[in-house]
């Protein structure tokens, strides 16, 4: 699983490099606002997902036992 939590900050970084460097681009703002958005929350999942007990915390919000 740690592999799927990688690929999760990985993606969320490239995005937030696509956000940043696509900042002179006054026809697409939207699209890169939401790009460094989703790249934010992408790292801020991954980081979340990383620490110790995050399973029992995801079981307790999936009702799994």
């Amino acid at each position: 699983m740690g592999f799927w939590y990688l690929l999760l900050f990985l993606i969320g970084i490239v995005f937030i490099i696509v956000g940043v460097t696509k900042k002179g681009v006054s026809g697409e703002v939207k699209a890169v606002i939401m790009l460094f958005v989703i790249g934010v929350l992408f790292i801020v999942g991954s980081v979340i997902l990383l620490m110790p007990g995050s399973s029992d915390v995801i079981a307790d919000l999936l009702k799994l036992s």
